[in-house]
């Protein structure tokens, strides 16, 4: 492999809470009384799909593939907590990116080059998506500012010399393309089973070096580019209706289906995307055969 050395980035896990306390935030109402979000109070676990990312970093070294795996993340002094892990894991170092900013995927993307162009690893592995905001960004921005072959939603990797082939998990199933490395991958949730960190191992990553630097040591300009102005609830679903019989199951059904028409009609009679004010019912229905105690 080109460089030696794969890249493992935690980059979604800009902030990290205890798994616990994610768990009881997960039990309260997701959006506060001023319209934000739990992500802006900082409720937040490692990704799943980085430690999948880390544990492919891992597989690659010990094929012989590799000879450094170095684990990155971006975010507060917490997240150094998410390299410790990767480091338990196996991984040989780690670098913090430190900044209390929330950033963008396109900051994210622009620090992780700089490190790239720093490092000069041979493979770049990234989880998919962030699962804070769910952007899925991140590893097609980095790959297009290096200007690196990129496979996303990778399900399984294969090397042969300077290649490596990618099975990509698509809508339509799978599919599997042949990148010149060094290359960008993403990974799906289907790639592999993160390992369990050893005590052994927990203790000697307290020992593994991580080096801390600024988004500011880096050049890089992390100004938001965008502004939340407020977060709301999706439309609560109306209560369903509950009918007798077959029968009168049969009838309703026909009476949604005619609003539903209705409802096409007067969107096609007015215009794209307008409704006319007409407001179709989001109705359940639910038929129930009487037990024999009712019969």
């Amino acid at each position: 492999m080109h460089g030696n050395r794969p890249l493992t980035t935690d980059d979604d896990d800009r902030r990290y809470r205890p798994e616990g306390e994610v768990e009881k935030a997960r039990e309260r109402d997701p959006i506060s009384t001023f319209g934000h979000t739990l992500l802006d109070q900082g409720i937040l676990t490692k990704s799943r799909i980085d430690e999948i990312a880390a544990e492919e970093a891992l597989r690659i070294k010990e094929a012989g593939l590799a000879e450094e795996v170095v684990a990155v993340s971006i975010g507060v002094q917490q997240c150094q907590e998410t390299i410790r892990t990767a480091l338990a894991m196996g991984a040989d170092r780690g670098i913090l990116i430190k900044t209390e900013d929330a950033l963008e995927p396109l900051h994210v993307a622009k620090i992780l080059k700089t490190v790239v162009e720093e490092e000069q690893p041979g493979l770049v592995i990234l989880g998919k998506q962030a699962i804070d905001d769910d952007c899925n960004q991140t590893g097609q921005m980095v790959a297009a500012l290096l200007n690196w072959a990129q496979g996303t939603f990778a399900s399984k990797l294969e090397f042969e010399g300077e290649t490596v082939a990618v099975t990509r998990e698509i809508d339509g199933g799978l599919e599997t393309i042949k990148l010149k490395l060094p290359a960008i991958i993403t990974t799906d949730l289907r790639l592999n089973t993160p390992r369990y960190a050893s005590l052994p191992n927990i203790m000697k990553a307290k020992k593994k070096p991580i080096e801390e630097i600024t988004p500011d040591e880096l050049n890089v300009d992390v100004t938001p580019r965008l502004t939340t102005i407020k977060v709301v609830e999706p439309q609560k679903r109306e209560a369903g209706v509950r009918v007798e019989n077959v029968e009168e199951l049969v009838e309703k059904a026909k009476l949604l289906n005619t609003e539903k028409l209705v409802l096409k009609a007067q969107i096609h009679a007015g215009g794209r995307g307008k409704a006319g004010g007409v407001k179709l019912l989001n109705t359940c229905l639910l038929y129930t055969s009487p037990s024999p105690r009712d019969a």
